[in-house]
C-alpha cells in the first residue's frame, strides 16, 4: 500500500444473549498501513461488559484481510502493557474471544469512554495491529446512598424557602444508566431542588416550602429515592428524619460557592490544600459553625480531612498525578441550630517528574541472518511514561557504532530495523542498547541491551595461504608417500567453513595427473601415487580445488608444482671404447712414443644430474702401472714414461669410472693397448690371444654340458628301477597271491561319528594281507586301539576275537610258526540311505471279536 492511508469502517450486529438482554455489538475497524518494515493497522470493537467468558468479540483474521494460516504461522499472540488479560486470540478460527469476565465499573471507573487496548504480534515477517475493544455500560448497578438515614435539626421559625442540602446518590453505571432524577415523599412541607453543576452532577437540595409547627408535628419522617434512566429501572432509598426546633434563623454561609486550590503530586501528608470560610449572623450556639466533607463513594476522604473548627483542608493521603489528575470536595457548613450550607472545594494535581519510561519489548529476533535485506525489522518495542507534558515526552536513541537505526512507526511505537550489510565474519554478535529518556526536569530514563547473534551464510570462498606451491621430492620414492599440505581457510562458520580439497583433472604428458600425485580431501596432504624417475620426468604442475561445505558451495584453487629431486641412481655409462663380445679392439702405441704420449680417451656418461653426474677416471689394474696413466677429470690414457724394446706387445688396462654420488656407483671398462710399430707384429700376438681365448671358453661350455647330461641319465635309470622293483613286489606279494574273503566285523560300543548322513549305521571292515610265504613270521598292522582278527582256513566260518593287551601276538620277539596267516586291517565303508522302501503293515488284515457287554 506505500504511504497510503486506508480508514474502512466497518459497522455490523451480532446478536447475543445474556440472561434476558439483548446486546449490540458495534465495530470499529480501522487500518492504517505505513512504509516500515512492520505492518501497523488498528482494528476496533465494540461490546457490552459481563459478556460470559468465551464469548466472541469478533473476527481479527476476516476484519485485518487475514487467513487463518498466517496466524498459525507467524505465531500470532497478543500483547498488552497490563498484566490482565481480558481478551484472548484462538489462531486456529481467527477470531479474539472473551478471556476473563469485564466488570466495566472496576476498570474504568466513571471514565468514559471505557476501553482495552492491546496489540496483535506477528513473525516471520514482523507485523503488529493496534486493537481497542471498547467497554459499553448495561444497567447492573443501583443508585445508593453512603448512608442508609440523615438527621436534620430544623428551627420552627425556619422560613419558607430555606434550603437544605442533602447527600447525592452515587450510581457507578454511565450515560442513560446513570443517576436520572430525585424523588422526595411524602411532599407536604418539602420539595426538591436540584442544580446541575459545570462537571455534570446535580445537587440535591431540599426546600422548606410550608412552615413548620414543632407544636403540631415535632418531628417529620421523609424518603428520598434516587432513580437511574437503565431498562429496566433500579433505584435507592434514604431515610431523612427531621426534628423541628425552636427559632434559629439564620443559617451558615460561604465566602464562595466554590474554591480552587493546587497541590503537588507526592506532597507530604500534613500539607494544607486550602481553607474555606463560612459565617453565621446568629449568636450563641446558633452561631457555632461546624466544617465537614460530605463526598461519598470516592476516594476524597481518604485523600483529605478538614477541620471542624476552622474549615482547614490537609492532605491525608499520597497524591498521584497518574490516577487522579483533580479532585471535587465537597464541603458543608452547619450551625447548632441545625441550618446549612455548602460549598466545593477543586483541587488541581500538579504533575511532576516522577515516572521513568518503560521499555516493553513487543517482540524480537534473537538471531538474524548475515544477508538480511535492508530496512529488515528486528524488534519493536513500545515506549511508556505515565507523565504529560513535557515529563511525559519521550526520546529513544540506540549505540552508536551498529547497522542498526530505531525508526518510529505510531505514537510511542519504535522499530528496530537494519541500516546496512551486515557481516558475520566482522562482529557476531551486537549488543545493542535501547536508551529512552523523558524531556522533564530532571529528566529521567530507561534502557535496555538487546542481544542479537548474525548467522552465518556461505558468502566467502576458501582461501589458500599461498598464492601457489612447490615442493621437492626425491626420486625413487615410496608410493603413497606423503609430499607436503596445502592448507585453505574460509571465514565463514561451522558447515559453511568446513573445506575439501579435490584435485582437478589435468594431464602431464599425455597422462591423467592422478596417476602421479593424490590429495586428501579432509586434510590437504598430497600423496605420491607412483614411484618417480628424475631421468623421466623432472617436474609437473597441477592444480587443487578447495571447496567449502556451504549450499551453494564456493571454491578457489592454486597451483601446485612438484619438483624431482635427483638420486644416485643409475652408474655410468662407457660409450667408448665400446666392448662387444667377438671382436677385439686394441689401441697401438709406437715404441717411440715419448712420455705422455695420449693412447686413448675413455668416454664415459652419468644420465645422473649435478654432482651425481660428476665422474672420475682411475686405473684399476693394468699390466704394466709404471707405463700408463688415467687423467682423473677427463679419461685420457697417457704414457708416463718411455716406451722401451723390453714392454710387451699386448697391454692390457682396467679403467673403473665413478660418479660423485652418495653412495657412489661406477662402472669398468677395458682397453686392450698394443705397443708395436708395425701392424703385422700386432695381429700376430694378438690373433694368438684371440685363438686361446676361444677355446678355452668352448672347454668350459662342453665340460659343463657333459655334467648335466650324465647326471640326468643316472637320476633316470634310478627312478626308473625303483618303480619296477615297487611294481613287481605289489604283484607278487599283497594281493594277488590272497583268497581270504573279506569279512565284516562290528565293533563293540558302536556308533555312527559322522552325525550327518542319513545312515544310521557305519559298517566296518577288517582287511587282510598275507606275510611273505618265504618267512615263518607273522606280522600284524592295525589301526589305534582297533581289534585283530585271525581267520583260520581250516574252521568252518567261526571267528576268534584276541584282546590286544593280551594277544601273544603283541610280542614283537615272539616267533609263531604260522601257515597261511592273515593280517586283518580295519577299515569303514559308508553306505548312505536313499527313499526306497515306503512304510508297510505286517499283516494285510486284522481281526477282532469284541462282545456287545464291553
Amino acid at each position: 500500500f506505500g504511504k497510503s492511508n486506508i480508514f474502512i469502517r466497518y459497522c455490523g450486529a451480532l446478536l447475543g444473549k445474556k440472561s434476558d438482554r439483548t446486546m449490540n455489538r458495534q465495530v470499529l475497524l480501522f487500518i492504517s498501513l505505513l512504509s516500515l518494515g512492520a505492518v501497523v493497522g488498528q482494528v476496533t470493537y465494540s461490546i457490552p461488559e459481563e459478556m460470559a467468558k468465551g464469548s466472541l468479540v469478533g473476527n481479527i483474521a476476516q476484519d485485518l484481510g487475514l487467513e487463518t494460516k498466517r496466524l498459525t504461522s507467524g505465531k500470532a499472540r497478543i500483547y498488552t502493557r497490563d498484566s490482565d488479560e481480558y481478551i484472548e486470540l484462538n489462531r486456529e478460527r481467527g477470531v479474539l474471544l472473551v478471556k476473563e469476565r469485564i466488570d466495566r465499573e472496576a476498570l474504568c471507573r466513571q471514565t468514559t469512554p471505557c476501553a482495552l487496548h492491546f496489540q496483535i504480534i506477528l513473525e516471520n515477517p514482523m507485523e503488529f495491529y493496534s486493537v481497542t475493544v471498547q467497554i459499553t455500560d448495561i444497567n447492573d448497578n443501583a443508585p445508593t446512598f453512603e448512608e442508609g438515614e440523615i438527621k436534620f435539626k430544623i428551627s420552627e421559625s425556619a422560613i419558607t424557602g430555606a434550603k437544605f442540602v442533602l447527600e447525592r446518590a452515587v450510581d457507578l453505571d454511565v450515560g442513560m444508566n446513570d443517576l436520572q432524577r430525585y424523588e422526595l415523599k411524602p411532599t407536604d412541607n418539602f420539595a426538591l431542588k436540584l442544580h446541575n453543576n459545570a462537571d455534570g452532577n446535580k445537587n440535591v437540595e431540599m426546600v422548606l416550602q410550608k412552615p413548620l409547627d414543632r407544636e403540631k408535628q415535632e418531628q417529620i419522617s421523609l424518603v428520598l429515592t434516587a432513580v437511574d434512566g437503565g431498562e429496566p429501572q433500579m433505584s435507592g432509598t434514604m431515610l431523612i428524619i427531621i426534628t423541628v426546633l425552636d427559632v434559629n434563623d439564620n443559617a451558615p454561609v460561604f465566602t464562595q460557592q466554590t474554591y480552587k486550590a493546587t497541590v503537588t503530586e507526592n506532597s507530604p501528608k500534613g500539607t494544607v490544600v486550602a481553607t474555606v470560610t463560612a459565617s453565621d449572623a446568629d449568636q450563641g450556639s446558633n452561631g457555632k459553625i461546624t466544617y465537614s466533607i460530605t463526598n461519598t463513594l470516592d476516594d476524597v476522604r481518604k485523600m483529605f480531612k478538614i477541620n471542624r473548627e476552622n474549615g482547614e483542608v490537609t492532605l491525608i493521603g499520597n497524591v498521584d498525578f497518574e490516577e487522579s489528575r483533580n479532585f471535587q470536595i465537597n464541603v458543608r457548613a452547619s450551625d447548632d441550630g441545625g441550618l446549612t450550607d455548602s460549598c466545593k472545594l477543586i483541587v488541581d494535581v500538579q504533575d511532576v517528574n516522577d515516572n521513568n519510561p518503560e521499555i516493553n519489548i513487543m517482540s524480537k529476533s534473537t538471531v538474524i541472518s548475515e544477508d538480511a535485506k535492508l530496512s529488515t525489522v528486528v524488534t519493536m518495542i513500545n515506549i511508556e511514561d505515565k507523565d504529560t507534558g513535557e515529563n511525559g515526552k519521550v526520546l529513544c536513541f540506540i549505540s552508536e557504532n551498529v547497522p542498526f537505526i530505531l525508526k518510529t512507526s505510531t505514537n510511542n511505537f519504535y522499530s528496530l530495523v537494519t541500516d546496512s550489510d551486515l557481516d558475520r565474519e566482522r562482529a557476531s554478535e551486537y549488543n545493542i542498547t535501547v536508551t529512552c529518556s523523558d524531556e522533564g526536569v530532571p529528566s529521567l530514563s530507561s534502557s535496555v541491551t538487546l542481544t542479537l547473534q548474525i548467522s552465518d551464510v556461505n558468502d566467502n570462498a576458501p582461501v589458500f595461504e599461498r598464492s601457489s606451491y612447490e615442493a621437492y621430492i626425491v626420486e625413487n620414492n615410496t608410493p603413497g608417500l606423503s609430499i607436503f599440505t596445502v592448507k585453505a581457510r574460509d571465514a565463514d562458520w561451522n558447515q559453511n567453513a568446513r573445506v575439501s580439497y579435490i584435485l582437478e583433472d589435468s594431464s602431464v604428458n599425455g597422462v591423467p595427473v592422478s596417476s602421479y600425485v593424490s590429495v586428501s580431501a579432509d586434510s590437504g596432504v598430497i600423496h605420491a601415487v607412483r614411484s618417480f624417475d628424475y631421468e623421466q620426468i623432472k617436474d609437473f604442475q597441477f592444480r587443487v580445488k578447495a571447496q567449502d561445505g556451504g549450499s551453494p558451495p564456493l571454491s578457489s584453487n592454486v597451483s601446485v608444482k612438484i619438483m624431482i629431486q635427483d638420486q644416485n641412481d643409475n652408474p655410468p655409462q662407457v660409450l667408448y671404447p665400446v666392448q662387444t663380445g667377438g671382436s677385439l679392439v686394441a689401441e697401438m702405441v709406437p715404441r717411440s712414443a715419448d712420455v705422455g704420449y695420449l693412447v686413448t680417451k675413455v668416454v664415459a656418461v652419468d644420465v645422473d644430474s649435478g654432482q651425481n653426474a660428476w665422474l672420475s677416471y682411475k686405473l684399476q689394474k693394468a699390466t704394466d702401472r709404471a707405463l700408463f696413466e688415467v687423467g682423473l677429470q677427463n679419461g685420457e690414457i697417457r704414457t708416463i714414461r718411455q716406451v722401451t724394446d723390453k714392454d710387451a706387445v699386448k697391454q692390457r688396462l682396467t679403467v673403473i669410472v665413478e660418479d660423485n654420488g652418495q653412495p657412489s656407483r661406477s662402472a669398468t671398462v677395458i682397453v686392450n693397448v698394443a705397443v708395436a710399430d708395425s701392424f703385422p707384429e700386432v695381429l700376430s700376438e694378438f690373433t694368438d690371444f684371440t685363438h686361446d681365448k676361444e677355446y678355452n671358453d668352448n672347454l668350459t661350455f662342453y665340460l659343463v654340458l657333459a655334467l648335466a647330461v650324465v647326471s640326468f641319465l643316472f637320476i633316470t635309470c634310478l627312478v626308473v628301477i625303483i618303480s619296477v622293483k615297487i611294481y613287481r613286489w605289489r604283484q607278487s606279494r599283497v594281493l594277488y597271491h590272497s583268497n581270504l574273503p573279506v569279512i565284516p566285523y562290528y565293533p563293540p560300543r558302536y556308533s555312527d561319528t559322522l552325525g550327518t548322513g542319513t545312515l544310521q549305521h557305519v559298517y566296518n571292515y577288517e582287511v587282510c594281507r598275507t606275510t611273505d610265504s618265504r618267512k615263518s613270521d607273522c606280522k600284524f598292522g592295525r589301526a589305534g586301539s582297533q581289534n585283530v582278527l585271525i581267520m583260520d582256513p581250516s574252521s568252518t566260518g567261526t571267528m576268534q576275537r584276541i584282546q590286544s593287551e593280551k594277544s601273544i601276538l603283541d610280542e614283537p620277539d615272539s616267533p609263531l610258526e604260522v601257515r597261511n596267516v592273515s593280517l586283518w586291517f580295519l577299515s569303514k565303508l559308508y553306505i548312505t540311505d536313499i527313499n526306497d522302501n515306503s512304510p508297510s503293515f505286517k499283516n494285510n488284515e486284522k481281526r477282532f471279536e469284541i462282545s456287545e457287554s464291553a
